[in-house]
């Protein structure tokens, strides 16, 4: 007996932190960890005003994407509101709203998500963080550290997904105390949870309670051995888990027009500006983060990883900070091999993000 593979879900990102053609200046990435903020756009940068994300959430509708992934941290406008304000603005899209739980209490972040899936017609993905670096978490007043916010993050989705029945329970764990609580309006259906980390706490958190488990873009041997180990640890509790890719792409009609494009985002980034991106992304808790930065070690020398897998993003921006690079058919061909890894979604992005969208989406999307 054959099984069939779910067909292939492509996202896109709404840059709620800043857009542009160069990174650098207030685009998103370079600001994360930095001070100051609310200066007027450089050249070739974009503010993520509401005219503008909605230019692109309307244009991802119409290009057929799956949804758009807005992201969650302090160089960022909230994501929730962000996406309730589009909401009206697209037809079918759905919106990936990042999170971090310990910021909200679970039995009201469940009746959150059941609003705007209601008002949104069913079209809510939630995406957890269990948390970004120990400094910007005390920013928000939140003081636990690194494995304590994936304890915490498991109590959190153990009373959303209990709110989310709509019956009546209690808990009570070391750091949500409930009684008889009740969400008299559950969702229909329940939002899916996507979810990532690299550290022991969180593949073992993803196994038991993700239905998408994301990870950023290493090369497809190692993403493969990751959607292996989570796959495992997820068949241990009786569940089956999708696996998606989070990256970037710079595609064009030529290899050598794709790499240009590519060299030209870092062009303006001196190294006193990659040094104190590396200084900050290294302060960072986060394995997955530590994953991406031991792919290039800050040096511009090695940021080729694996063929059309370049890291030049990742010397100033936090996170995703690989990318696909290359032909449409090159784009195309990697995106097959990951698949083949076991990816089943893609959140991509690329800068501008607009045109990058239309880009993939006329372009490569068709090869496969």
């Amino acid at each position: 007996m054959t099984t069939t593979r779910p067909e292939t879900a492509f996202h896109w990102f709404l840059p709620t932190g800043g857009d542009g053609r160069r990174l650098g200046g207030s685009v998103h990435g370079t600001g994360i960890g930095a001070t100051g903020g609310g200066s007027a756009a450089g050249a070739g940068e974009r503010p993520a005003t509401l005219a503008y994300l909605s230019q692109l959430a309307e244009a991802a509708d119409d290009l057929g994407y799956e949804g758009v992934l807005t992201p969650t941290g302090a160089h960022c406008e909230d994501a929730w509101i962000v996406t309730a304000a589009l909401i009206a603005r697209t037809r079918r899209l759905k919106f990936m709203v990042a999170f971090r739980p310990g910021l909200v209490e679970p039995a009201l972040a469940a009746q959150t998500a059941a609003t705007f899936q209601r008002l949104s017609g069913g079209r809510l993905l939630l995406n957890v963080v269990a948390g970004g670096s120990d400094a910007e978490q005390r920013g928000y007043g939140d003081q636990l550290g690194h494995d304590e916010r994936y304890a915490r993050a498991e109590e959190f989705l153990d009373v959303v997904r209990a709110s989310w029945t709509g019956e009546s329970f209690d808990y009570h764990g070391k750091h949500y105390q409930l009684d008889g609580a009740q969400l008299r309006r559950p969702p229909e259906p329940a939002p899916r949870v996507y979810f990532g980390g690299s550290s022991d706490p969180a593949l073992d958190l993803a196994a038991r309670h993700a239905d998408t488990y994301l990870t950023w873009g290493e090369p497809a041997p190692l993403v493969a051995e990751k959607i292996a180990g989570v796959r495992a640890k997820a068949e241990q509790q009786g569940r089956t888990l999708r696996f998606g890719l989070r990256i970037h792409v710079v595609s064009r009609d030529t290899s050598a027009q794709a790499w240009q494009a590519a060299e030209a985002l870092i062009a303006g980034l001196d190294d006193a500006e990659i040094a104190a991106g590396q200084q900050r992304l290294q302060a960072l808790e986060s394995v997955g983060q530590r994953r991406m930065l031991e792919l290039h070690g800050g040096s511009r020398d090695r940021l080729l990883v694996a063929p059309n897998l370049w890291a030049g993003i990742g010397l100033v921006r936090g996170g995703a900070g690989t990318a696909l690079v290359g032909s449409h058919d090159e784009v195309a061909e990697r995106i097959d091999e990951y698949r083949a890894a076991g990816v089943d979604e893609f959140v991509l992005s690329g800068y501008p993000h607009l045109e990058e969208a239309y880009t993939f989406a006329e372009c490569v999307r068709p090869l496969l």
